[in-house]
């Protein structure tokens, strides 16, 4: 049934067909005994929960950071049965991101390609609609991915890092500090062991003055050497982190099959989807086995299937996030993982 309507849906602009579904099935969770409807379809059967970082989880698979950017869609996505939702980026101030169109699929590849630029609200919108979403007692594990503004100089960073931490953390139940987005100019210059120091550091010096820590994660990019991944365990064990992300999209397009002149003149962006899970994977692998599972991994990166997800969980990973998959597979997605696994 997904598939004819994918096929449909995939005729049209993916950034317009990303807002028409979701706020489609907002209005079908408005009706009565609509969101009830829904969950009975897709959300998981049996006990399926999770716990780490002093955190349970309902399930191991959750939605990646981009796709509900401004905290809009919460009630929606906890209906389909995820069991965490990672919102943002979120930046300190409200920014429109790259000029459209900035989100292109490669169907071939089961992948996408988006250069959105860390377009959302801004944090105090978010936050108020978090707020919102809090008064509905919803037991949703929400992720706060927050991140720079594109006009703000890399070594002010570490100040919006601040921002953006201090005005989420009484309403989400984790971060994730992202540098490695390929989408706005010089950010993955931070994944620099000093840069990184200095952001980390910091937000862990704000974490420990409040009651309720928040645990703090990292989100890192796919296309680290083996060098910086090295600094990247170092300094996580040094700060005490509490978890990496791994990966963000990749600027690597040597694994594409789709037509070399049509990835052109698409232009810049990462590619995100089955194209990056090989990689992704290999990163988990290697972390988890150099640390002796010190550090708990969340895996992003081409997981379409539960055999998609174990691959990951075998490899070292505690939690998955899907996104492309998403897209691709429908909103039976995590009831299709989680059932089988």
């Amino acid at each position: 049934m997904y598939k004819i309507l994918r096929s449909f849906l995939f005729l049209f602009d993916p950034e317009w067909v990303h807002y028409f579904s979701m706020n489609s099935l907002k209005f079908i969770c408005k009706l009565p005994f609509g969101k009830a409807i829904i969950k009975n379809l897709f959300q998981p059967k049996g006990d399926t929960r999770y716990s780490i970082f002093n955190i349970q989880f309902t399930n191991r698979v959750g939605l990646g950071a981009g796709f509900d950017k401004n905290a809009r869609y919460l009630n929606e996505l906890e209906a389909l049965g995820f069991g965490f939702v990672e919102i943002g980026t979120v930046t300190p101030k409200p920014q429109a991101g790259n000029d459209k169109p900035r989100l292109f699929r490669l169907p071939k590849d089961k992948a996408l390609i988006n250069r959105m630029g860390f377009n959302n609200d801004g944090a105090g919108v978010i936050v108020e609609r978090l707020k919102q979403f809090k008064t509905q007692h919803s037991t949703l594990i929400i992720g706060g991915n927050i991140g720079k503004n594109k006009v703000t100089p890399n070594e002010g960073a570490w100040k919006d890092y601040e921002i953006c931490f201090n005005a989420l953390h009484p309403y989400v139940d984790y971060f994730v500090v992202n540098v490695s987005s390929p989408n706005t100019p010089g950010l993955r210059e931070l994944q620099e062991k000093e840069s990184l120091r200095k952001i980390l550091a910091n937000l862990q010096s704000q974490n420990l003055k409040v009651k309720n820590p928040k645990p703090l994660l990292l989100k890192i990019a796919p296309d680290l050497t083996q060098g910086q991944i090295d600094d990247v365990i170092d300094l996580s064990l040094e700060i005490k982190l509490d978890g990496l992300v791994v990966s963000n999209t990749t600027i690597d397009r040597t694994k594409l099959t789709t037509d070399k002149s049509l990835v052109e003149k698409i232009g810049a962006g990462g590619v995100s989807g089955l194209p990056a899970k090989a990689r992704s994977t290999e990163i988990v692998q290697y972390i988890a086995q150099k640390t002796k599972g010190q550090i708990p991994v969340i895996a992003s990166g081409g997981i379409f299937t539960v055999a998609d997800a174990r691959e990951k969980l075998d490899a070292g990973a505690s939690l998955v996030q899907v996104w492309t998959g998403f897209v691709y597979e429908g909103p039976a997605i995590v009831k299709n993982i989680c059932n089988h696994l």
